[in-house]
């Protein structure tokens, strides 16, 4: 009787994951497509396009990394790149620190797999934990798989078909919309999206395109932990 049950959680769990993996699965698979087509051209085989994704899975850095293999870029140079486009992950972790921590074995694949749009959509779940973890675990696996497939098969088609697939990358845009809208419906106070906004377009005048995503997110975590804190402070001076 125990174990139905068990299987019932699990299955329910997969769906709701499914549900909301569906968006991300979908921009996973074309944009890798192009990356493996793109690794291809850089004449690379399929197999590099899948051992990359196994092992950097990080989409924007995998297309700059095919350029720099290709040019013969020291490994400081590739590891100072890496670090540079990816340390917003760094702030990103900082949210699921508690959650990752209590998942066991499953932390540091949940730690390797966080991307802005596993990031994005954890975020938006609201489960008991028993489940959540679960749903994020199942959510991370799906997206992997959906970019590595994409990968494997953009580059074997690209031995045979060579196309191009030019503007594709813009369903991420897509997804980061419709997720930004779902938050802002499902939340009561729109202050951290306004200043969201407003941070990011001051620091992208300010520092460009390629450097405003840094500094716009030190930026406004700085303030919302200030913002929380004095509220939280004035909230228990009131009691």
């Amino acid at each position: 009787m125990i174990q139905p049950m068990k299987s019932n959680k699990h299955k329910n769990s997969f769906s709701y994951a499914l549900t909301k993996s569906v968006p991300i699965m979908c921009s996973y698979f074309f944009v890798s497509m192009a990356y493996g087509m793109m690794m291809t051209a850089n004449g690379f085989p399929w197999y590099d396009s899948l051992l990359v994704s196994m092992t950097v899975y990080t989409g924007a850095f995998q297309f700059v990394l095919t350029t720099l293999l290709s040019s013969g870029a020291s490994l400081l140079t590739i590891a100072a790149t890496a670090f540079l486009m990816n340390s917003r992950q760094i702030l990103y972790s900082i949210t699921f620190i508690h959650d990752f921590g209590k998942m066991g074995i499953a932390k540091p694949y949940m730690i390797h797999t966080l991307t802005d749009e596993t990031y994005a959509v954890n975020c938006t779940l609201s489960l008991p934990y028993h489940q959540k973890k679960s749903v994020m675990l199942w959510i991370a696996l799906m997206a992997r798989c959906s970019w590595m497939i994409g990968a494997v098969l953009g580059g074997a088609l690209g031995q045979i078909i060579p196309f191009s697939l030019e503007g594709i990358d813009f369903c991420m845009t897509a997804l980061f919309v419709i997720l930004f809208i779902d938050q802002w419906e499902k939340t009561s106070s729109h202050i951290p999206a306004c200043l969201g906004l407003t941070v990011a377009c001051v620091c992208l005048m300010l520092f460009g395109e390629t450097g405003f995503m840094l500094p716009a997110l030190i930026i406004v975590s700085a303030i919302l932990v200030f913002y929380n804190q004095s509220k939280s402070e004035g909230t228990a001076n009131s009691q």
